[in-house]
């Protein structure tokens, strides 16, 4: 299929990919009168003597907003809030897909960090949490810090945390297949964006401790001047063998390489300076840091990409739909790390024993159990943090 010609196409058709729909069948006076007025005056006052009211007498608790500024969308950069609008739908529709759950896109006109704040803060009283989506490194990390403070609902940056979820649900499943152990598995992370960065802080969580970091001017370390806050931090937490150096010399002798940055900047002979049988996830999007082809004959025992036309997509729709799905059913107030951890743990588990092999470290994107699963851990996790409201 030609994507690009037949995506206009069915755009075009579709003229939107959501609709809102009535649960209520409105053909009798008195279902109009519950409805709206004057009965629906009585719902009114009850949330007004307890707001938490919203969560069961209105759609609230299972409503998500998918918020972007359209400055990071997928692999097309900067495109602004209404060129980022077909992507937004698109998780909606995933939303309701895979969790059933009810998600509205909201494209904000504005780069500036406190109006977009500001904004979500006084829309959160429609929603049952926020997925931030698609908003350019370093703001999304601020933006996400402040939105946390300031809401009473989850606040969930799928570019980063969703990312991570999957990437350690598959990352740990290749470490079963390849006999390698967690405490000294030596990793190289390619890219120290929104993604790149909440991979590593997830993976040290995770008990993974021997990672070095790169982004386009070589490995992230102390000693360089360079750096953002968010890479300052990442160079006290990583690179213990407090390396310097290029991304070629980054990843030699590693067991794992990691990517989510730019097309091409991996190559077959690079590969082959890594330990042997060595993991290779080149997530950038459309194109990834190195085909899977080329990382297979160059000695990798397993390939993982962001894509579906490849064995082991590693994509967020595994993760995003359960995570909110069981956020939302026990009304959690937060989404944290125990919660990803549950997440990550319940995504690898859901390939059983039979059916893992080196292409298969992952259920398929399209599978609809998965997000059944991965919502009653997050659930489970919730409720053990004290996350969890009900």
């Amino acid at each position: 299929m030609n994507y690009a010609e037949e995506s206009i196409v069915k755009h075009r058709e579709w003229h939107g990919k959501i609709e809102i729909k009535s649960k209520v069948d409105v053909t009798e006076k008195d279902i109009l009168s519950l409805a709206y007025t004057p009965g629906v005056a009585y719902p009114c006052l009850e949330i007004q003597k307890d707001i938490n009211q919203s969560f069961t007498l209105t759609g609230r608790s299972n409503t998500v907003a998918v918020i972007t500024d359209g400055s990071a969308v997928l692999g097309l950069g900067d495109i602004g809030p209404e060129a980022a609008m077909p992507v937004m739908e698109g998780k909606c529709v995933l939303f309701r897909e895979f969790g059933k759950v009810n998600a509205f896109p909201l494209c904000i006109r504005s780069r500036d960090t406190d109006e977009i704040v500001n904004t979500v803060k006084l829309l959160q009283g429609s929603f049952g949490g926020i997925n931030l989506e698609d908003i350019s490194a370093p703001r999304c990390f601020e933006i996400e810090d402040k939105l946390k403070k300031c809401c009473e609902i989850p606040v969930f940056h799928d570019d980063q945390h969703g990312t991570a979820i999957v990437t350690l649900a598959a990352l740990m499943n290749s470490l079963k297949l390849t006999g390698r152990k967690t405490e000294n598995t030596r990793i190289t992370v390619n890219g120290a964006g929104a993604a790149g960065i909440a991979i590593v802080k997830l993976l040290l969580k995770a008990g993974l401790k021997d990672i070095t970091v790169c982004d386009r001017k070589g490995i992230i370390h102390k000693g360089r001047s360079d750096l953002n806050s968010e890479k300052q931090n990442i160079a006290r937490i990583t690179n213990v063998r407090s390396s310097e150096g290029t991304l070629r010399d980054a990843i030699k002798n590693s067991d794992v390489f990691i990517g989510v940055s730019v097309p091409g900047c991996v190559t077959g002979e690079m590969i082959k300076t890594m330990a042997s049988h060595p993991i290779i996830f080149p997530l950038a999007n459309p194109e990834p840091e190195i085909f899977p082809n080329e990382a297979m004959k160059s000695g990798a025992a397993i390939v993982g990409t962001g894509r579906s036309d490849f064995p082991n997509q590693i994509n967020n729709v595994l993760v995003f739909p359960g995570i909110f799905r069981g956020a939302l059913d026990v009304k959690a107030s937060e989404i944290n790390d125990e919660m990803k951890l549950a997440a990550a743990e319940a995504l690898m588990n859901s390939v059983s024993a039979d059916e893992l092999r080196t292409g298969k470290i992952l259920p398929s994107a399209l599978n609809h159990k998965t997000a059944e699963l991965v919502a009653s851990a997050v659930a489970e996790a919730a409720v053990r943090s004290g996350a969890a409201r009900t």
